[in-house]
């Protein structure tokens, strides 16, 4: 009993020491005249109680430290809240409070103090803490100042929804009096509000809240100053990017040193999105995934066995890790492989007051695109990245306001970090399609992203480059430019073979969507694109891809040959029809098709031949798509023409059942191929190794 008593003195102590927070006062000063009260209760008790308490007082020591538990999980959320958060949940957090009070007022009327023998000065601690936590009335809970804080911030809010831009004089002191001082200031309370987003408590308003970090986005950039050295913190300048690690754009500083506790256990670099396992370790979301996809089971730190592969983001920690890039000018992004960050920021945002803020905060954005300086220029850019990932309306007035000639001057600039922030925010732009027509008839746009693609200063400027041509690349009418402009393809085609896992898929998705063009198969042969696919057919992240796009390019002589010609490509096509997804085997049965069909009964025989085929394609015939199967059936038949008269000296025969033929069978009907039951059977002659 003697351990619970100081377990539950040291926690109540820790409470107490707690620093105060802006955000409820009362509520704070409520909960400290109470630990204070419960604090000199328990060193009473420690100093004169009993050996042994009652089984009832054992209980009640438990309950109230689950209490004191629960305050201290209250104390910490509020501690780290945002202020502007905080102040549009203060209904929330006050009815915590008023909760808090309630369990703990219940608590202390179970206590039986006679069986304890408290003494004089124990007994009046108790009764007083007792009266304390009864006597504040609902209302109580609720501080006036926050609540007329909170009215103004939704105020200023309220002016955007009404047309205009809340005044100057006005806004400043109200951030002011809510904490926000400077531009570092605002941005950590941007970056908190978009957190919440994300999480999505159920009873949060998220148009209010999409509203309130619209008003901040806009006042970062109306109320402080983007150039100066604080901001710099956020957006590094190419003046300070010697000092960049390796993972955020290059860095030779071998001898730098991050903290062991923001390193992956697994690859002992910085974590990016760092993620809990089911055992409370910690690591990099890529290092884990991979290890778990290698077949391991255990917690590669702890070595226990993990319950399950769910991964939950450890945001508290990449908050601290942003702050500490920050404070070095490290370049930190929160992981792109987020993709749901951008669709909740958008569906918070819809509101007509945050898409007025929006476009507020881009014309200032674009005015300084065009008078600025070159760093101020870098931080628009950098903004407006953001601002276009998020919805299709940004996406529509950031272009009507000219932003797409000023973001393509930055795609010479000197400054990497620029160059990154503007082909990002084009590939972003994109994305709407209007805004594709305006980029490709801008003059010399295409010109200057191909060259981005070829000489970007950064990896991922180099690989943005790549996803804008394949956002493009969409639109047919834009495929023999992209084509056609020199350079373009044989990048892509360098990327597809060298790239990291996410520049080979952009780059084989912009080939696919090429390859669709009725004169790519002449530029993709000259360009070594073929080459590059036909490689990408033996790497599983691209290879549906790749056999998507040989398949339309197979429809060329030329191209049939040189794929043919290869060893590997049917035996690597026949295992994509054995374990990829349905589209990825719709590719490899059109690819395997078309070698059919246009090389030759040479090049059919080698099919035939292959180990395992009519196992494969009887499973595309009973689970394949409609366009799968029809090519199977067909690759049977050119098969079976082929080998017919191998297969009769053989005495030797597979049967596949041709679906085209028999009709809407059932599976049971399907599975009994080659007993004689079904009326059409067509057969594969192959040799048997």
């Amino acid at each position: 009993m003697d351990s619970l008593l100081r377990a539950l003195a040291l926690l109540a102590a820790r409470l107490l020491a707690a620093p105060r927070t802006p955000s409820q006062p009362r509520n704070f000063a409520a909960l400290a005249r109470r630990l204070a009260l419960l604090s000199a209760l328990l060193d009473s008790l420690l100093l004169d109680a009993p050996d042994r308490f009652s089984d009832a007082a054992n209980l009640c020591f438990r309950e109230l430290y689950v209490v004191l538990f629960r305050a201290d999980l209250l104390v910490s959320y509020v501690a780290s809240a945002g202020r502007a958060w905080a102040l549009l949940r203060g209904a929330h957090l006050a009815a915590s409070f008023r909760d808090l009070d309630a369990e703990l007022a219940v608590v202390l009327d179970v206590i039986p103090a006679a069986s304890i023998r408290l003494s004089h000065d124990a007994a009046g601690h108790l009764d007083l803490l007792r009266s304390q936590c009864r006597r504040r009335a609902p209302a109580q809970y609720h501080d006036p100042d926050e609540a007329a804080l909170r009215d103004r911030l939704l105020a200023a809010v309220q002016q955007f929804e009404l047309g205009q831009p809340p005044d100057t004089s006005p806004l400043k002191p109200l951030l002011s009096d809510i904490g926000i001082s400077d531009s570092a200031s605002c941005q950590a309370e941007i970056g908190y509000l978009e957190e919440q987003i994300l999480s999505q408590e159920e009873d949060t308003d998220l148009l209010l809240v999409g509203g309130v970090l619209a008003l901040l986005r806009y006042s970062l950039f109306s109320q402080f100053d983007p150039g100066n050295a604080k901001l710099a913190r956020y957006w590094p300048s190419a003046g300070n990017l010697q000092r960049l690690p390796s993972w955020g754009g290059g860095c030779d500083d071998t001898s730098f040193s991050v903290p062991k506790e923001f390193s992956c256990p697994i690859s002992l670099d910085l974590m990016r999105d760092p993620v809990v396992a089911s055992t409370g370790q910690t690591y990099d979301r890529p290092s884990i995934i991979q290890w778990i996809g290698e077949g391991h089971s255990t917690c590669p730190n702890s070595g226990q066995a993990l319950a399950d592969n769910r991964l939950v983001p450890n945001r508290a920690l990449r908050s601290l890790i942003s702050q500490w890039c920050g404070m070095y000018c490290f370049q930190y992004d929160s992981p792109e492989s987020n993709e749901g960050m951008a669709e909740c920021v958008a569906a918070a945002c819809s509101s007509k007051a945050a898409i007025e803020a929006n476009k507020a905060t881009a014309r200032i954005l674009v005015r300084m695109l065009v008078e600025s300086s070159d760093s101020s220029k870098a931080v628009a850019a950098k903004e407006i990245r953001l601002l276009a990932k998020a919805g299709k309306q940004n996406r529509a007035f950031i272009a009507e306001l000219g932003a797409i000639p000023l973001l393509c001057r930055l795609l010479l600039s000197s400054d990497q970090i620029a160059q990154e922030n503007a082909v990002t925010a084009l590939l972003n732009l994109s994305i709407y399609e209007p805004n594709k027509t305006r980029i490709m008839e801008q003059e010399g746009c295409l010109w200057l992203i191909v060259s981005v693609l070829q000489n970007g200063w950064t990896t991922e400027a180099r690989e943005n480059a790549a996803a804008t041509l394949f956002s493009l690349s969409v639109v047919h009418d834009y495929k023999k430019m992209i084509m056609n402009e020199p350079g373009a393809l044989e990048k892509l085609a360098c990327m597809l073979k060298k790239g990291s896992p996410r520049g080979r898929k952009d780059a084989v998705m912009a080939l696919f969507n090429l390859s669709t063009h009725a004169e790519s198969s002449a530029r993709m042969l000259e360009s070594s694109a073929v080459v590059a696919l036909i490689e990408s057919l033996r790497n599983d992240t691209v290879s549906e891809e790749a056999a998507g796009a040989l398949a339309l390019l197979m429809k060329q002589p030329s191209v049939v040959h040189l794929v043919g010609s290869s060893e590997t490509v049917i035996s690597s096509l026949v295992g994509l029809m054995r374990r990829g997804t349905p589209k990825g085997k719709e590719n490899a049965v059109s690819a395997l098709y078309e070698i059919c069909r246009r090389g030759g009964s040479t090049l059919v025989r080698r099919v035939a031949k292959i180990p395992g085929l009519n196992t494969v394609i009887q499973n595309i015939m009973l689970t394949g798509t409609k366009r799968a199967k029809k090519k199977a059936s067909l690759i049977v038949k050119m098969c079976q023409r082929s080998q017919m008269p191998s297969a009769m000296s053989l005495g030797t025969s597979l049967r596949v059942v041709d679906h085209s033929l028999v009709g809407n069978s059932s599976l049971r009907r399907a599975a009994s191929f080659g007993s004689g039951e079904l009326s059409n059977p067509v057969s594969i002659s192959v040799h048997v190794p």
